[in-house]
C-alpha cells in the first residue's frame, strides 16, 4: 500500500484541497489523524463533499477536538492528553492511504510529540507551499527537515503562481514538484476532478 502524508508550511494554506485532489486522483481512502475545531464541517466533511469516486473511504479521527486551536492546547481545554500509541493508522484493502496533517510538522500534538512524530518513514511526504511572505524560508525548513531525516518528500504549490518563490523553491530543495492548484473561484467536485486528471501520474510516480 503506498500512503501519502499531507503536511503544510503553515495553516491554511490549502492541505484539504490539496488531499482532496489526491484523494480522487488515487481513489484512496483518506484519513484525518487528529481535528482540531469545526467538527460540524470537518476536513473529512469537506473530502466527502469534493470527491466522486466512490471507493474512498474516510476513516474516522482518532482525536477529535472542539477547540480550532493547536492540538494540544484544545486537548488541555478537554482534559485529555493526545497519546501517540492511540492514533492508528486505519486498516483498509484499498492501495492507496491518504493521510492529512494538522497545521505544519512542528505543530504540537502534547509536551513532547509534534506531528512530526505520528510521520511513518514509508510515508511520501507532499508538503503544500503556499506564496506569502516568508514562505520561501518556511517551505526550505520544512523540507530540508524532512529530506534529513530520510522521508522521500516531494511538494505541490498552492494558490497564485508566483515565479521567483517557486523557482528558488526548486533549485534550493532539488525534489519532486507535483505542480500547483490556482487559485480558483470556487472547489467543487468537478474542479477537483479536473485536477485529480492533471496531476494523477505524478502522483504514482512519485
Amino acid at each position: 500500500m503506498a500512503t501519502y502524508f499531507i503536511t503544510g508550511i503553515s495553516t491554511e494554506v490549502g492541505k484539504t484541497i490539496a488531499s482532496a485532489i489526491f484523494t480522487e486522483a488515487l481513489e484512496a481512502d483518506y484519513w484525518k489523524p487528529i481535528q482540531a475545531g469545526e467538527l460540524d464541517y470537518s476536513d473529512s466533511h469537506k473530502i466527502k463533499k469534493f470527491i466522486s469516486n466512490k471507493k474512498t473511504i474516510i476513516h474516522p479521527n482518532s482525536y477529535a477536538l472542539k477547540t480550532p486551536m493547536s492540538p494540544h492546547a484544545a486537548a488541555e481545554i478537554e482534559n485529555i492528553t493526545i497519546d501517540l500509541a492511540k492514533i492508528i493508522e486505519p486498516k483498509t484493502d484499498n492501495k492507496n492511504l491518504v493521510i492529512e496533517g494538522a497545521g505544519g510538522i512542528f505543530v504540537p500534538l502534547n509536551n513532547t510529540d509534534t506531528i512530526l512524530d505520528i510521520i511513518k518513514p514509508t510515508y511520501k511526504v507532499i508538503v503544500v507551499s503556499r506564496h506569502y511572505l516568508g514562505s520561501i524560508n518556511h517551505t526550505l525548513l520544512t523540507v530540508n527537515l524532512l529530506k534529513e531525516k530520510g522521508f522521500d518528500v516531494s511538494i505541490i504549490f498552492s494558490g497564485d503562481e508566483h515565479k521567483t518563490t517557486e523557482q528558488i523553491i526548486k533549485k534550493m530543495t532539488n525534489v519532486p514538484v507535483i505542480g500547483r492548484i490556482d487559485e480558483e473561484p470556487y472547489f467543487d467536485k468537478s474542479v477537483i476532478k479536473e485536477y485529480a486528471d492533471i496531476f494523477r501520474e505524478n502522483l504514482i510516480n512519485l
